[in-house]
């Protein structure tokens, strides 16, 4: 009880943080912030990339919010543990597809959590893009999620000028403006093929950020 509550109190203090040193602000171009379960999908520059769109989702939305992250990085060390699994409550997936437990398969703990009534927050490149490419190619996450659970909106989110915070292998951030934007939401057309939509997801998120530019 009292490691819930201590949590808690770490994630507004959080919420905080990230408000002052990015003042980030929220544009709803494609939805409203209303109680709906979603799935958002967001482009990936920076480790600071899931507490940023968590952090301007209202606070009914963020409670039933989920970030999908990498359990090899947020289990290294006890404090990494604390936040991404007590404080964000992230959704921790094994990317060792060699040795991982047929129970950690991503697919399922993602829909375990859609069923039990949270919404996600996933980055669908797997990795941070460090190319001048505005969005890489998806992985099928995304594609085996929205076929095992095609009513659920998929939403662009686009997170600008969050690279420049926080770069790669950099700990102390800078303070700078940014923006996260939501776009419409998608889904998957019936008998649609894994390559046709990942590329038609793909290419809503980067039309997304050309709208930002």
């Amino acid at each position: 009880m009292l490691r819930g509550l201590f949590a808690a109190i770490v994630g507004q203090a959080l919420v905080v943080f990230v408000r002052l040193l990015t003042a980030p602000r929220a544009i709803w171009s494609g939805i409203e912030p209303i109680p709906r379960q979603r799935v958002y999908f967001a482009n990936h520059t920076s480790n600071a990339d899931f507490p940023t769109i968590w952090a301007v989702l209202p606070g009914f939305l963020r409670a039933q919010t989920r970030p999908v992250a990498a359990s090899d990085y947020w289990l290294k060390s006890k404090v990494r543990a604390f936040f991404g699994r007590d404080v964000l409550n992230a959704v921790l997936i094994n990317r060792d597809r060699e040795n991982r437990d047929p129970s950690e398969d991503p697919v399922a703990m993602m829909v375990a959590a859609i069923d039990e009534g949270s919404s996600l927050i996933i980055f669908p490149e797997g990795l941070r893009n460090l190319t001048e490419e505005p969005v890489l190619a998806f992985k099928s996450g995304l594609f085996h999620l929205a076929s095992a659970r095609p009513e659920i909106d998929l939403v662009p989110t686009w997170i600008d000028n969050l690279n420049s915070v926080l770069p790669k292998g950099e700990v102390v951030p800078v303070p700078l403006i940014c923006t996260v934007t939501f776009g419409t939401p998608m889904h998957i057309r019936p008998g649609e093929e894994k390559e046709i939509f990942l590329d038609r997801a793909r290419l809503a998120l980067a039309a997304l950020g050309r709208e930002r530019d």
